[in-house]
């Protein structure tokens, strides 16, 4: 309903829709009837996942490995047109590896333990006017943690010249290759697409972690708005 009034028209050639959660048949089909219900279309209703928006923005017809870097992390092999393989990214708690998420509670893990310098933890704890036990009550008891752990993460970007932040931020992403890039077959071969603003912005500590891991890198871009776009022309 937000984007209605923003339309010129609601007659349209063709919708194609990405989202979160778009891979379950009951979420596409209420994605369908409710774009359906509304506006008016000539063509095709296409409802996909986020993952392939990301995949075709960065790759467009071209095969390549698509990820995403942002709050959470994921990525898949992509044909050219479809999804062929994907390793599950599990999710904050057991993976997001390289994630803002990820970062985060690996930032307030190392606060909270004293792994990081005496003045990093006041820096820190000052900046976003927190104390230990407000962290505890916002990661183990209210909503959406993940996004309050993301929230974090620029304090990282902040403070990558102390060797104790930039190391942390490289574990991360070599973790995220690791763990998710090299269980694609003939990964070597394949350019390593990514896209969010976790990429985006730490994109000289991806380039490293990608060189020590013999990643070949591909494009680094923000949104997959403007590949999208040039795909579906």
């Amino acid at each position: 309903t937000a984007l209605l009034p923003q339309l010129k028209t609601s007659e349209l050639d063709a919708v194609y829709f990405y989202g979160a959660g778009c891979g379950f048949p009951d979420k596409i089909s209420m994605v369908h009837r409710a774009i359906t219900k509304h506006l008016s279309v000539k063509n095709e209703v296409e409802v996909n996942t986020d993952m392939l928006a990301a995949a075709r923005g960065l790759c467009g017809h071209d095969s390549g490995i698509a990820c995403i870097m942002g709050t959470g992390s994921n990525s898949c092999y992509y044909d050219g047109k479809s999804i062929v393989t994907n390793v599950s990214p599990l999710g904050f708690i057991l993976g997001d590896e390289g994630s803002g998420a990820c970062l985060g509670k690996l930032l307030v893990g190392d606060i909270l333990k004293n792994q990081m310098t005496p003045e990093l933890k006041e820096k820190f704890l000052k900046q976003f006017d927190l104390t230990p036990a407000d962290i505890i009550d916002r990661v183990y008891r209210k909503p959406f943690p993940n996004r309050f752990l993301a929230s974090l993460s620029p304090f990282l970007a902040q403070n990558l010249g102390e060797p104790c932040v930039r190391a942390l931020v490289l574990n991360s992403f070599k973790a995220f290759l690791k763990r998710n890039v090299m269980q694609y077959e003939d990964y070597q071969h394949q350019k390593v697409h990514f896209i969010g603003s976790v990429a985006f912005y730490y994109k000289e500590v991806l380039a490293e972690a990608a060189k020590e891991m013999g990643i070949q890198l591909g494009a680094i871009i923000k949104s997959p708005m403007e590949g999208l776009i040039k795909y579906h022309n």
